[in-house]
Parts: C-alpha cells; sequence; structure tokens
C-alpha cells in the first residue's frame, strides 16, 4: 500500500532529576554533599532510509515517545542519558509542524534532522555547596521534553516526471526505457500509485523517471486519482507530457494538452513554470494525418516547449526522447528543496505564569513558574524552604494574596505543600 502523507505526534525524554546526597564513607566525618546530575532526555530523530519507499508504517502507529534521563545517584554519579528514538523515513520525506503547517525539514540528504530535543537533566546538590551553605538539601529537577503533533508528507525526488490523462502511455514508456515494471493494461487508471525507473544514457550518466498516475480535467480541485499525487511532481527538473496523438480515446489532443497544463497551473504556478516535453505518443496509429502532430508542434513552440513524435508500442522516437530529456537536463538546476519555515519557539517561564485562586477557604497558588520552583525545593530542608520563601516575596505571590484578602492564619496551597498564612 502506497501512502505518502501522515499525521503522528512525538515527544522528547524529560531530563533525569539531580539526585540530593551526602558522602558516606567509614572514618570520613562530614563528607559533604555527593549528588549526581540527572541524565539527558531522548531526542526524536528523523533520518532518510532508502530502503523505504511509502509512509505505511506510521499508518499504524500514531504516537513515537523518546525515553526520559536517569535520575543523578550518590558519589556524583550522573544518571544514564536517554537513547534518542530515531524514525526512518524515505528520501523526499517534507516533516511540517501541523498546528501552523510551516516546514521543518526537507529530508533530502543524509544528515539526521533533530525533530524534538530531550530535556536537559537537573544538577545534583553538588553545585549547590557554598561556603555559608555546605549542606544543601535539595537539587534541580530535569527540564520537561518536547511535545509536539507533525505532518510527513512524502515528495518523491525525480529529475522528470510524466504527466498526461490516463492511458497515453506513460507507464509503457517508464517500463521501456529503465527497469521499472509497472503494471501496464488498456484501461484508465491502471497506474494507481507513482512509479520511479533509472534511464540509463550512456556510462555514469542517468536519471530519475516518474509515472504519475493519470491526470483528468478537475484534478487540482480533487477529481479523479491525480490530484493525490500531482505533489510528487512538485520536485521534477522536467515533465514530458504525453499525450494520445492518435485520438484513441475520442479525445482532441490539443485540448487534452491544454486541459492537463490548466490542471497543473491549478495546483501550482510554480509547477506550471516547468520546463516541458509534448510527446506526442501513438503516432503509428496515425497513418498519413499529420494535422494534430502539426497543432500540437505549433502549441509547443508557442510555449517555449520541446516537441517530440514517439510510438512506445513500437520503440520508434525512444532513444532519441532519452537524448532530448538528458541534454535539457545539463541546462536546468538541481532537483528543489524546501527551505525550513518553522522556527521553534522555547517557552520561557516567567513570573507572569503565576495563577492564584481562591477555591473555598483556601488559596491555591499554581502554573508552570510555580512548577519549576517547587521541583527544586525539599520541604524537609530549612535552608530549602528559605529559598522557597524568598522566591516567591520576589515573584510578588504574597502581595497578590493580600491584594485579594488573604488573612493570617488562612490555608494557602503551593503545589503540593499546605500552610498557613503569617503577616
Amino acid at each position: 500500500m502506497f501512502i505518502d502523507v501522515a499525521k503522528i505526534k512525538i515527544a522528547s525524554g524529560k531530563g533525569g532529576d539531580g539526585k540530593v546526597s551526602f558522602h558516606r564513607e567509614k572514618y570520613v566525618a562530614s563528607g559533604g554533599p555527593d549528588g549526581g546530575d540527572g541524565g539527558r532526555g531522548g531526542s526524536v530523530v528523523f533520518q532518510v532510509d532508502d530502503n523505504l519507499s511509502t509512509l505505511l508504517d506510521f499508518r499504524y502507529k500514531k504516537k513515537y515517545v523518546a525515553p526520559n534521563g536517569e535520575n543523578g545517584m550518590g558519589k556524583r554519579m550522573k544518571g544514564k542519558d536517554g537513547a534518542d528514538l530515531v524514525i526512518r523515513v524515505p528520501r523526499g520525506t517534507i516533516i511540517r509542524d501541523r498546528a501552523t503547517g510551516r516546514i521543518m525539514k526537507d529530508l533530502s540528504d543524509d544528515e539526521p534532522f533533530v525533530a524534538a530535543k530531550g530535556g536537559n537533566g537537573g544538577w545534583g546538590n553538588t553545585h549547590f555547596a557554598t561556603p555559608t551553605r555546605q549542606a544543601p538539601r535539595f537539587a534541580k529537577p530535569g527540564l520537561p521534553g518536547v511535545e509536539m503533533e507533525i505532518t510527513l508528507e512524502l515528495k518523491l525526488l525525480a529529475d522528470v516526471g510524466l504527466v498526461g490523462f490516463p492511458n497515453v502511455g506513460k507507464s509503457t514508456l517508464l517500463s521501456m526505457v529503465s527497469a521499472a515494471r509497472p503494471k501496464i493494461a488498456n484501461y484508465h487508471f491502471t497506474t494507481l500509485i507513482p512509479n520511479l525507473g533509472v534511464v540509463r544514457v550512456a556510462e555514469e550518466q542517468s536519471f530519475v523517471m516518474a509515472d504519475i498516475p493519470g491526470i483528468i480535467e478537475g484534478a487540482s480541485e480533487g477529481a479523479g486519482l491525480g490530484h493525490d499525487f500531482l505533489r510528487h511532481i512538485d520536485r521534477c527538473r522536467l515533465l514530458l507530457h504525453l499525450v494520445d496523438a492518435s485520438g484513441s480515446e475520442g479525445r482532441d489532443p490539443l485540448e487534452d494538452v491544454q486541459t492537463i497544463n490548466a490542471e497543473l497551473a491549478g495546483y501550482s504556478e510554480f509547477l506550471a513554470s516547468r520546463p516541458q516535453i509534448i510527446v506526442a505518443n501513438k503516432t503509428d496509429l496515425l497513418g498519413d494525418g499529420r494535422e494534430i502532430l502539426d497543432k500540437l508542434k505549433a502549441y509547443a513552440d508557442e510555449h517555449d516547449f520541446g516537441f517530440l513524435e514517439l510510438s512506445a508500442a513500437t520503440n520508434q522516437g525512444v532513444r532519441e526522447l532519452i537524448h532530448k530529456t538528458w541534454e535539457m537536463l545539463q541546462d536546468l538546476p538541481p532537483v528543489f528543496t524546501y527551505e525550513p519555515e518553522f522556527v521553534p519557539v522555547e517557552e520561557v517561564v516567567t513570573e507572569r505564569d503565576i495563577t492564584i485562586e481562591k477555591v473555598e477557604d483556601y488559596y491555591v497558588v499554581g502554573g508552570a513558574w510555580i512548577d519549576k520552583i517547587m521541583g527544586s525545593v525539599n520541604t524537609d530542608d530549612y535552608e530549602s524552604r528559605l529559598y522557597m520563601d524568598r522566591m516567591l516575596k520576589n515573584a510578588g505571590v504574597y502581595d497578590r494574596l493580600e491584594q485579594m484578602g488573604v488573612e493570617e492564619g488562612s490555608i494557602v496551597v503551593i503545589g503540593e505543600m499546605e500552610f498557613e498564612y503569617i503577616h
């Protein structure tokens, strides 16, 4: 099954918490703090794998979570880092942030891409020892990981794209010029998925050709199969526009060319501006009638397109088409890659994130900033409680409580701790 779009959720690992520990050894009095740091959380990394050609795996698994870092240990031992989660995707996959639709990365090269970085580990109490605070009984918690929803979109990497109505001979041509073996039959929509083939021109000379399922009128608005696969010719440097010159389907060949180009323009002006070679196929069925070939050539000249006659069934004109395609590719820029548009914004936690609510007789203080402070406080340690009290006072928590009418003896809830308010 060919799947070229997938929506998944990724989450990097949380950093391990720092350790509160003190050195214990026989004959060593007052060994001092020796709590180790927490390990870094695992990151979510995307890596190109040329053995993959579809996003089928992401249809069955929707959430990918990297492991957390381990907590620090005594004897200044750092916790183990969480292993990075490597997700393998086909070459040409584009990663988008689902919320904004912006491109995060075009995975067309071999460089791994870190989509979600793991949280840093927290410091152990070793870091907080000072001449006046020689036995700190608190440590820093690990930072949380990154969680986000993304869209994976596969856009095939091909130099040349075959476009045209169904049953004009695209699959036949691909099978003759490459080792690809697409399904070939005399009915519409024989080709249900894009097919890639490598065309050998000469020694160390080759290009990649993509056979796209037939485009019909209205494809740019969602009609037919072509709409689903138009994205796969976005990157093509050159389009081979096949047309049934014999009119065996009962259509006017010139109108076919105009219709397909209108659909390409309706999908993307960028795609419509691609260089083209109009390929008049099935010329072996024409006999002596050449009027339609003259019309097609005039249309090609008018739009500065190339023009060639072809009979894929009899192999007439195939070599000429291969060499003409190769010549045009030499003057064209390399396969297009998308530049990243998404800029991750790190969430900065400040005192503005503090919330204070009165619930019945309780004053509940919360918010991301409070969670961060309380995570580094050891409520059983006097010095740690003084640190918490100082931070709350500097953040204006006590002033806001008094503005809300808190009275002496009222119960204030901060994080998981309750205490009576003392003015």
